[in-house]
């Protein structure tokens, strides 16, 4: 089992950055590709980047990229979540999600465990 823990959220002017963190316990990070998703509030949750196991493969949302950058760290079980540019559309729900599969898939049915998610506010 993995547990997922997200940190970093809070209220951030437009334009301006926030940097997520998700930490782990239980297994290590590594066993698994890692994801971010969001959830704004009267909408689904929905897909905002992912890493593979070895961090050398990313992917992002067409509404994150070039704005947003997850990493991750092994070694510290800690995946990032770094985000530029915020727009008030950014407000959301942000969680971890861990996958333990073997190909690299956005949807959320995908993914084994989750974080209980940080909140991030975007004001205009």
């Amino acid at each position: 089992q993995v547990q997922l823990v997200e940190s970093g959220g809070g209220l951030v002017q437009a334009g301006g950055s926030v940097s997520l963190s998700c930490a782990a316990s239980g297994r290590t990070t590594s066993t698994y590709i890692m994801g971010w998703f969001r959830q704004a509030p009267g909408k689904e949750r929905e897909f905002v980047a992912l890493i593979s196991r070895s961090g050398l493969t990313t992917y992002y949302a067409d509404s994150a990229k070039g704005r947003f950058t997850i990493s991750r760290d092994n070694a510290k079980n800690m995946v990032s979540l770094q985000m530029n540019s915020l727009k008030p559309e950014d407000t959301a729900v942000y969680y971890c999600a861990a996958d333990a599969g073997y190909t690299l898939v956005t949807s959320e049915s995908s993914y084994d465990a989750w974080g209980q998610g940080t909140q991030v506010t975007v004001s205009s």
